[in-house]
């Protein structure tokens, strides 16, 4: 009896493009990557907290930007084998009492920013069979008060994101990553009533992270799709 060959995983995740890198999940993965030891390339609006690692100071909600930023990384790198678009900013409040331009902002950034992103990198993930993993929410799953900006980015995430993996499917992986509230500085500008009350309940991101880079590792031949990832008592879930 002929024995059926198996599939190893990548040694490493390679030439990953971080949007976001610079602080909170994106940082998690750009340090992930280093340790995996792949090379990560970081996109941020304020990279100046970035070192060790090739960085690009851009505004994902600017499409014309990320054009240029993806286009330089990846002549930097020679190339992409993988995107993780971990930039995302939230303004809470009822939607009569949140301005217009900030609840469109969240919209730019989120969703619009991992659009253009992604679209922006297609070729040369066309051309190294890579990956994309976009990072959605469990508010791209279930929706509350005073969050309609986030929750319509997020959502919007999950439904482009489940598009794109069956538009490219044998082209490029694309894995919707779904976190629930993670302790970084992400919070940090909302007002009290907005904050966790109980930061013990939020997640490492360093644990995400790792969700991200096993999806990064898998075989080719074999996708994670979706996966969702919080901490054990998450009350965005289900």
């Amino acid at each position: 009896m002929t024995a059926e060959p198996t599939a190893t995983a990548a040694t490493t995740p390679g030439r990953v493009l971080v949007t976001g890198g610079a602080s909170g999940l994106g940082a998690a993965v750009v340090e992930a990557v280093l340790r995996s030891g792949g090379t990560p390339v970081v996109l941020d609006r304020d990279i100046s907290t970035v070192s060790g690692v090739k960085a690009f100071e851009v505004d994902v909600a600017d499409r014309a930007a990320v054009e240029h930023a993806v286009r330089e990384a990846a002549e930097t790198l020679g190339g992409l084998d993988a995107v993780v678009t971990a930039a995302g900013i939230d303004r809470c409040g009822k939607l009569a009492d949140v301005e217009a331009t900030e609840w469109e902002k969240v919209i730019g950034v989120n969703l619009m920013g991992t659009v253009s992103t992604v679209r922006a990198a297609l070729p040369y993930l066309k051309e190294s069979h890579g990956r994309v993993v976009t990072v959605a929410s469990t508010l791209g799953k279930r929706a509350v008060a005073d969050a309609t900006a986030y929750c319509a980015s997020k959502f919007g995430v999950v439904g482009f994101s489940h598009a794109l993996a069956a538009e490219t499917g044998g082209e490029i992986g694309v894995t919707t990553m779904i976190p629930g509230g993670m302790k970084t500085r992400f919070f940090d500008d909302r007002t009290e009533q907005y904050k966790p009350q109980d930061d013990s309940r939020l997640n490492d991101p360093a644990n995400t992270a790792q969700a991200i880079l096993f999806a990064l590792n898998q075989p080719t031949g074999c996708e994670v799709r979706e996966m969702l990832i919080c901490h054990e008592e998450e009350g965005s879930w289900p």
